[in-house]
């Protein structure tokens, strides 16, 4: 890698301090303003170990070597005090927590994780709190709910650059833009003969919640306070497991398992889907014209319609607060969640942007993804009680799959599946 030119001192004093807590700050340099050399100083040589999806660091249109690598380069070049030797390894954001854990020490001082990971990643002391004008610029740039989602202890520990959610996929040909605003009206519809009105994960506990929320529920308060518990035994969860059975036992839905659902769009069997942004592509191919994508439905529990929600979350950018340029670390990993690096991601994988600056134009999936985060999702608790929720989510889907629950019995499932949630001990 070229050396860089020698700089002025003034650059140096404008460098941001104070960007991350809870690590110790490395010596940047200085000089003795006393004598006649004081106009200079050395430029400052840094290793970072970077890690990041492997999606990232494939050979893509226009980034021969992958995005990543583009990216942290154009960061060296555009800060000259420092000489930066990059080494890149390969973790999935989801994979991040059992990756860095491995060897805290020896783990990536940059990498991307998934939101949900922050409590085990911090505990393990591998994701530093981030301060200064770093924590200004996550607060200041991004909407509340992006902001929450890296808010742990009221301390931000990464740069979100894309949310994590789902929403809802629908067949144009047989569904209005006005009928997909409700479950209800949907399901009420004839859509012929071998033809489902609807599919979901129902089996799923990153899923079955929207139900729980559509019917007035909530888990751990607004997310972050443990303390609140879990309503989703009162009355009105009760009466969504009870929904839940009876859309089960419809012959107009289908549980979605192994991407049947794409195969039905693609014979014209399915007329609404609910998933990501991951399976765009292979949604748009199946339905081609009649491709269409919204925020998730009202549904009409107990006379009262309720916005379905699903569980909102983000891919972050952390930094180990084992690393020797914490400064540097902290400024990549901002730059790396910042504009130019969202704009890039979603001009190459279609990665839905965090930031409102960024145009979208006419995407749906973008623009449903956004709609979804604003309007009808629920901040997926980043607490360490969480950890008791899936399991007895899950099960109560399954069981109303294989048609164990039943209206006669829903009641007494939807307590056990309560007391399972509130088991870590509140």
């Amino acid at each position: 890698m070229k050396k860089k030119r020698v700089l002025a001192l003034i650059m140096a004093a404008l460098m941001t301090g104070g960007l991350m807590t809870g690590c110790g700050s490395s010596d940047s340099g200085s000089a003795d303003d006393s004598g006649d050399d004081a106009g200079t100083e050395e430029v400052q040589e840094v290793s970072l170990t970077v890690w990041g999806p492997q999606e990232d660091q494939a050979a893509l249109e226009g980034y021969d070597e992958g995005i990543l690598k583009s990216m942290c380069e154009a960061f060296d070049e555009a800060h000259p005090e420092w000489e930066i030797d990059f080494e890149y390894g390969v973790c999935g954001e989801g994979d991040a927590r059992d990756q860095v854990t491995k060897d805290v020490e020896e783990a990536a001082d940059v990498y991307f994780y998934a939101n949900d990971q922050i409590p085990k990643l911090v505990e393990a002391g591998a994701l530093a709190k981030l301060g200064g004008d770093t924590e200004t610029w996550v607060k200041d740039n991004n909407a509340e709910t992006m902001v929450q989602s890296v808010t742990y202890n009221d301390g931000i520990y990464g740069v979100p650059f894309t949310s994590n959610t789902w929403f809802m996929y629908y067949d144009k040909s047989k569904y209005t833009e006005d009928e997909v605003k409700s479950l209800d009206t949907m399901m009420a519809k004839d859509l012929g003969d071998g033809v489902y009105n609807f599919a979901f994960p129902m089996d799923n506990s990153w899923y079955i919640e929207a139900f729980y929320f559509g019917a007035g529920c909530t888990l751990f308060g607004d997310g972050t306070d443990a303390s609140a518990g879990c309503d989703f035994d009162s009355d009105a969860g009760k009466a969504a497991t009870e929904y839940m059975v009876e859309l089960a036992a419809s012959p107009k839905y289908s549980n979605e398992k192994d991407g049947s659902s794409l195969a039905l769009f693609a014979e014209g069997k399915l007329g609404a889907y609910c998933s990501g942004s991951w399976d765009a592509a292979a949604i748009r191919e199946a339905l081609g014209d009649n491709f269409g994508a919204v925020k998730l439905p009202t549904v009409n529990i107990n006379g009262t319609d309720g916005q379905m929600k699903s569980f909102a979350g983000s891919k972050a950018i952390g930094v180990n607060p084992n690393c020797e340029n914490p400064e540097v670390a902290v400024a990549l990993a901002q730059y790396l969640g910042g504009e130019e690096c969202q704009q890039i991601r979603y001009e190459t994988r279609g990665i839905t942007p965090t930031l409102a600056s960024i145009e979208v134009g006419d995407d749906e999936v973008a623009a449903a993804e956004m709609s979804e985060i604003s309007e009808a999702s629920f901040l997926q608790p980043v607490l360490t009680e969480m950890d008791a929720y899936w399991t007895p989510a899950e099960t109560m889907g399954k069981e109303i799959i294989q048609g164990d629950v039943t209206a006669d019995n829903a009641a007494e499932k939807t307590e056990a599946m309560g007391e399972g949630i509130l088991s870590s001990g509140l």
